[in-house]
């Protein structure tokens, strides 16, 4: 018994070191099981992705499973940032590293690829699938006008960096023409309803356009999520040729810094408060608004400026709720025009002020000037 607590105690020892002390998968803090196969130190949601792979992981917890000394001392020899060098020796640059709040999935088919495929070891290297002229992939889309979903073939371009999608396999013309140039791509599942739930939005005729899409294998629809950025990087490379890989990739595809349901009145403020779905994205210092999460088209778009350019944004007094069925009040200020919102909770007025701030307090770029007189001669 003291050979087998000495043991827990080597391990705990061990996820304290740096680069054991985070997933090795997903980057969560404080991991307490390991893969002993393996020789990595994992998350309690990643470890359970292990589980799936017995040919390649098995994995037992630190804290409460009996570790024999041969297993231990494999784990001393191995390590995160060992196994790392090993099994992510040569990931592409635009490949996603999935983070610890992002969805199954994305984890899923990182934990494969790193260890059953083996793609990034220099064995099977991946960047000719995803670097060829064309990619294709059917998904299946969900309609503009209604919920249902429909087979829709979906074809990558680094030719003319275009995303094209086809009603028939065997169409000629294709329905939609999508550029690089707004496109981003993210992982919605549980807006969308399905676990492979993916949102892939562009500008058409300045507005923007939202695709809902899925697949049933999680290979298929992550390999189009990673050929979608890495079409996008290649496009950003041509448009930025002074600009280091390390520069553009947060740039390729992008998160939206909050969503959820608000209720808006009109410019007069005298107009009946409406629920709206709002997005806030950083990267465009744009809030979004549609009618419900799944619409095709945004009804509307406000731009978000810095604070130098008299944008700001604070609570609204409680005279400010009338006709609203939501109290908690937030009050947007832009040079020409004063926007009233009403959250339901407290919590959710906290978070949309936090990330109005946020965005406010960052200076403008050339491009978010542009995007700012866009948008308002859009008007």
């Amino acid at each position: 018994m003291a050979s087998l607590e000495r043991n827990n105690k080597r391990l705990l020892d061990m996820v304290r070191q740096p680069g054991n002390n985070v997933c090795a998968d997903c980057g969560a803090p404080e991991p307490d099981w390991a893969s002993y196969t393996l020789g990595i130190f994992v998350c309690l949601t990643c470890s359970g992705m292990h589980r799936n792979l017995p040919a390649v992981s098995k994995v037992k917890s630190i804290r409460l499973d009996l570790w024999d000394d041969s297993l231990v001392e494999f784990m001393q020899e191995r390590g995160n940032s060992a196994a790392k060098a090993i099994f992510e020796k040569c990931v592409p640059a635009f490949f996603y590293r999935p983070h610890q709040r992002d969805c199954i999935v994305l984890k899923d088919q990182w934990i494969r690829a790193k260890y059953e495929r083996r793609e990034f070891t220099g064995e099977n290297y991946p960047q000719q699938l995803y670097s060829t002229d064309q990619f294709e992939s059917t998904l299946w889309k969900k309609g503009k006008d209604n919920k249902q979903f429909l087979k829709r073939l979906f074809l990558l371009s680094r030719k003319d960096f275009t995303l094209k999608y086809f009603i028939k396999e065997d169409s000629k013309v294709p329905k939609a023409v999508i550029s690089m140039k707004d496109l981003n791509a993210v992982f919605q599942p549980e807006k969308i309803g399905h676990a492979h739930g993916l949102q892939i939005s562009y500008m058409q005729e300045e507005r923007t356009r939202n695709l809902f899409v899925y697949h049933e294998n999680g290979q298929v629809i992550v390999s189009t999520f990673n050929a979608i950025r890495s079409t996008r990087l290649a496009y950003l490379q041509k448009k930025h040729p002074t600009l280091q890989v390390n520069d553009l990739i947060p740039q390729i595809t992008r998160d939206c810094l909050k969503e959820g349901y608000m209720e808006k009145t009109g410019p007069t403020q005298r107009e009946s408060f409406k629920k709206r779905w709002f997005t806030l994205c950083s990267m465009s210092r744009k809030l979004l608004y549609f009618k419900t999460p799944l619409d095709a088209t945004e009804l509307g778009a406000v731009f978000i400026g810095s604070e130098s350019h008299n944008y700001s944004v604070s609570e609204s007094s409680s005279k400010s709720s009338r006709g609203s069925r939501w109290h908690r009040g937030i009050t947007l200020q832009t040079p020409s025009r004063q926007f009233v919102f009403m959250c339901e909770q407290e919590q959710e007025q906290k978070e949309w002020l936090e990330a109005f701030r946020m965005i406010i307090s960052q200076p403008m770029t050339p491009e978010d000037y542009a995007n700012e007189a866009n948008l308002r001669r859009g008007k």
